[in-house]
């Protein structure tokens, strides 16, 4: 009997333990924590993939039903060398996250290493949140990744309210900074045990037709000071002057920078590389880190319609929309490009993808 009771006493402080881990995470209250850990026969990560997949599927089904026609319609559908716009809300597959399933260990293993190490991790990203369908299951994805990766900094494009909802329901560990409140829009995520900020402003485009801006934040990493910039360009192959305009507004940004900060921008910047020559190429001592780190193939074209099939459109577009560039501080921490791969290329378990984007990972350390 006494073997019983020890027994039923630990296998209850068990599953106090639980309960306050699960409170912890997700913010719900214990009748709450203890209600969907007992349905998920005490499993944490089964519980909390239910509770926030049933909190937020509500939101999700608000935001298909109202945005089931994309936002701007005429300008923010992406043209290449076709001439009429591309609906970015015809896709209507019913799909679950494979990428969500990430072993437990290996994640804690990638999550202990990046904390013991000097270097800097980024991920840029345009999650396509103006296709509403399937929402919850891709953003979901997106939530699997920043799990495996463990990301410093995230640049976030073409969210809405409710994706943004649901990250910083899901996504605790980060600050999250928007660069609007409304429409779609950008958003800088910052890894709060290593990332501080000092501030943030959202710098307007004043002739931009399509919701967009720059949003920059000043931040301290490590012994680094750091000014982060991300950016959604203007869209369409007939819009080249007014993202040049855009563009020039974040090379100025950059230029003009103190000696001693080091300047990361990334972003959906639909250039096409003469468009980049046209307005003088990047300022002195700035580098486009795809090309500083030698121009490999395998990570050239974010925006495949050759590989990824989200967008079911009917002609072959490779391009190198989504890009990441790097100035160095002139003065303290010499910080240099290390290492780049496109992520989100692996299929979910209906055969879509968690945006009709690849994500850019990058990492920086300093050649000291």
């Amino acid at each position: 009997m006494d073997g019983q009771r020890d027994s039923d006493t630990e296998l209850e402080a068990l599953r106090s333990r639980l309960c306050e881990e699960f409170s912890a995470v997700s913010g719900a209250e214990p009748g709450v924590a203890q209600r969907y850990l007992a349905r998920s026969d005490w499993h944490m990560e089964r519980a909390l993939n239910s509770f926030f997949d049933e909190d937020m599927k509500a939101v999700f089904d608000e935001a298909h039903g109202s945005l089931k026609k994309p936002i701007c319609p005429a300008t923010d559908s992406r043209v290449f060398e076709a001439t009429d716009c591309i609906d970015l809300t015809g896709d209507d597959l019913v799909c679950s996250n494979k990428a969500a399933d990430v072993d437990d260990s290996a994640s804690r293993q990638a999550s202990s290493a990046e904390q013991e190490d000097h270097k800097l991790s980024l991920i840029t990203w345009n999650v396509d949140g103006l296709d509403t369908d399937n929402l919850a299951e891709r953003a979901r994805g997106l939530c699997s990744y920043l799990v495996l990766y463990t990301p410093d900094v995230v640049f976030l494009q073409e969210l809405i309210p409710p994706y943004v909802k649901y990250l910083k329901k899901r996504a605790v560990s980060y600050t999250i900074i928007e660069g609007n409140e409304d429409g779609y829009f950008t958003a800088i995520m910052l890894k709060k045990s290593r990332v501080k900020l000092l501030k943030s402003e959202i710098v307007p485009y004043p002739t931009t037709q399509m919701l967009r801006n720059l949003l920059v934040a000043e931040v301290k990493f490590l012994d680094w000071d750091v000014c982060l910039m991300t950016s959604h360009l203007e869209s369409c192959k007939d819009q080249a002057k007014e993202r040049m305009n855009q563009l020039s507004v974040v090379l100025k940004r950059i230029k003009e920078a103190p000696d001693n900060v080091t300047v990361l921008f990334g972003g959906d910047t639909n250039l096409r590389d003469p468009e980049v020559a046209k307005v003088g190429g990047l300022p002195a001592g700035a580098c486009d880190v795809w090309e500083h780190l030698g121009r490999q193939e395998h990570c050239r074209y974010t925006w495949d319609t050759k590989a990824n099939s989200n967008k079911c459109v009917p002609y072959v577009s490779r391009c190198r929309f989504d890009r990441v560039y790097l100035r160095p501080a002139r003065q303290g921490p010499q910080v240099v490009p290390e290492h780049m791969a496109l992520i989100g290329t692996e299929k979910l378990d209906c055969g879509r993808y968690t945006s009709d984007h690849w994500g850019i990972y990058c990492t920086f350390t300093t050649d000291s």
